[in-house]
Formats: structure tokens, C-alpha cells, sequence
């Protein structure tokens, strides 16, 4: 009987808001070589025109009202992307999306947390309704959620309709957790790499973007890194979340 061994494999995901003009920066994202890539505030694909010796996405899916200005998810590879028939348009801008042909299929819900039409559920709200109005997606396994959350367990106390503490509970019910907090053991609220730079200003730091995983993924965690301003300030308001996985 001949035994087998499954060889495992790497896959990178990578969550950045570009603060748009993706074109012109795209190259320093793609030089970390992702397999699925998040981008809030993307322009519209029409209107991406990539220099010649940058990889050409292998799929795209985009949405957005504004072209200069919308949520933009790229991948590499043999990864395919479809919107499910599920998107409720209303919920802005968190898109569930199946990822299928890679190693393993996976429920994408790329987010960019954003609604000032719905200013008692802006931000972080917008992900608390996705999470109830897509709740039986989630009980399930192989589920990521991940991109700009505008939001951080501080802000709290400024008493929303919705908290970040109430969405990370919720989601911990469904077995699903941060990458970032579970690769190095922190607590929500205590990151020690911002995300985000108000006004690209260094003494400005929060932690607003995550990549959160099912249960079963967290287990195949590999690596999450977060980049530094001194990197990245000069491109976008936002440094990039690079998770690794071993699948």
C-alpha cells in the first residue's frame, strides 16, 4: 500500500486600503505576492491600467457608486471570485463572496465598512448587519472576513447602537477570531501595530483593519504581519494586514 502525504500549502491574504489610485501602487502590494487581495477605496477596473511587468489579476470583482472610489477584491492563481446571490446591496460595502479552485473553497466577506446614508449604523454597524443578515453562512466552516472595519474596541465608549465589542462577541459565538489577535495572543484593544494613520500622521495610530477566520483556519494560521508607516504612509492613510495561511 503506497501512503501518501498530503503536501500543504500557502496561501496569502492580504487587506489595504489604498486610499485610491490603486494603479500607481499597485506594485509595492503585489511585490508580497498575494493570493487573494482586499482593497477598499479601489477604483473601478475599468479605469486600472497596471505596468507592464505586473502579474494581471486572474479574476476581479468590484463594487461601488463612485468609479474613483469602491471596493475592489483581486486574485492570483487558480482562485476564482463570485458574488453570491445572497448580497443584500443595502448593507455598505460588505460583499460575500465564494472563493473556489484553490487549495480549498472559502466564504469570503470582503468589507469596507462605510454608510453615511445609515448614520445610526455607520462603520461598524454595516458589519453587525451583515453578520445577522448572513448569519447561516457562518456557522459554517472555511469563512474569512476581512478589510476595513473602521472601527476599534476604544471607541466603545462612545456609545453606537452598535459597539466593536459586540460584533467581535458575536462573532466568537460562530467560532470565528481575529487572525491578528489570535497569532499574538492579544486582546481587542491593545494591538501593537496600528493599521491606520490619521492624516498619514505617525503619532495618529489605530488599529481599524482585520481579517477575522473561522475556527478551523485560526488552526492553519501561519503568519499575520502588519506594515509599518514608515513603509507605507508615503502610498495610503492605511498600512497593509498580510495573513498567511498553512491549508
Amino acid at each position: 500500500m503506497n501512503n501518501k502525504t498530503k503536501i500543504s500549502s500557502r496561501f496569502k491574504l492580504i487587506v489595504w486600503n489604498c486610499n485610491m489610485a490603486y494603479r500607481k501602487k499597485a506594485p509595492f502590494i503585489l511585490a508580497h505576492k498575494p493570493d487573494i487581495l482586499v482593497i477598499p477605496e479601489c477604483e473601478h477596473p475599468d479605469r486600472l491600467k497596471f505596468q507592464k511587468d505586473l502579474p494581471v489579476p486572474d479574476d476581479i470583482l468590484w463594487y461601488g457608486a463612485n468609479p474613483n472610489k469602491g471596493l475592489g477584491v483581486f486574485s492570483y492563481g487558480s482562485y476564482r471570485l463570485r458574488l453570491l446571490d445572497i448580497h443584500d446591496d443595502s448593507i455598505k460595502l460588505v460583499l460575500p463572496i465564494a472563493v473556489t479552485g484553490g487549495v480549498s473553497d472559502f466564504t469570503l466577506f470582503a468589507i469596507w465598512a462605510y454608510n453615511p446614508q445609515d448614520p445610526n449604523y455607520n462603520y461598524i454597524g454595516q458589519v453587525w448587519k451583515a453578520i445577522c443578515h448572513y448569519e447561516s453562512l457562518l456557522t459554517a466552516n472555511n469563512i474569512v472576513l476581512a478589510g476595513d472595519f473602521n472601527s476599534n474596541v476604544i471607541w466603545d465608549k462612545l456609545k453606537r447602537k452598535v459597539t466593536h465589542a459586540m460584533v467581535v462577541e458575536k462573532l466568537t459565538s460562530l467560532n470565528i477570531f481575529s487572525t491578528y489577535h489570535a497569532h499574538r495572543n492579544l486582546r481587542q484593544g491593545v494591538e501593537e501595530y496600528p493599521t491606520f494613520f490619521m492624516y498619514r500622521h505617525q503619532d495618529k495610530p489605530f488599529h481599524i483593519d482585520y481579517c477575522f477566520a473561522s475556527g478551523n483556519l485560526i488552526d492553519k494560521l501561519e503568519n499575520v504581519e502588519v506594515g509599518t508607516h514608515e513603509q507605507w504612509a508615503k502610498y495610503s492613510d492605511h498600512a497593509p494586514l498580510i495573513i498567511s495561511f498553512r491549508l
